[in-house]
């Protein structure tokens, strides 16, 4: 029998006002769950949706082609990124 374990719990507790707590109860009931599960479930769907949000670029096309053309045929370094990386150097032990 495989045995499953489960992660730690923490509790996270919230204080309402009564219409915000009837809405939450109304939106639980006719999606069959407890009120718990419904703000626990919602909370969590939204914060995946904030993370991907904040943490994907994204690129029109043309910016897209554009990127990619500067990887495909870099610039060359000038004054200011040479000295730049000669900074970084004198800055940096190896």
């Amino acid at each position: 029998m495989e045995h499953v374990l489960e992660e730690p719990r923490k509790r996270i507790t919230a204080r309402v006002s009564d219409n915000v707590r009837a809405t939450l109860e109304q939106a639980a009931e006719l999606l069959g769950a407890t009120v718990n599960q419904f703000v626990v479930q919602t909370a969590y769907q939204e914060a995946q949706r904030v993370l991907e949000r904040e943490s994907v670029i994204r690129l029109s096309q043309k910016d897209a082609r554009k990127i990619f053309s500067l990887l495909d045929h870099p610039p060359k370094p000038n004054l200011r990124l040479k000295a730049a990386v000669k900074a970084f150097k004198g800055s940096v032990r190896a």
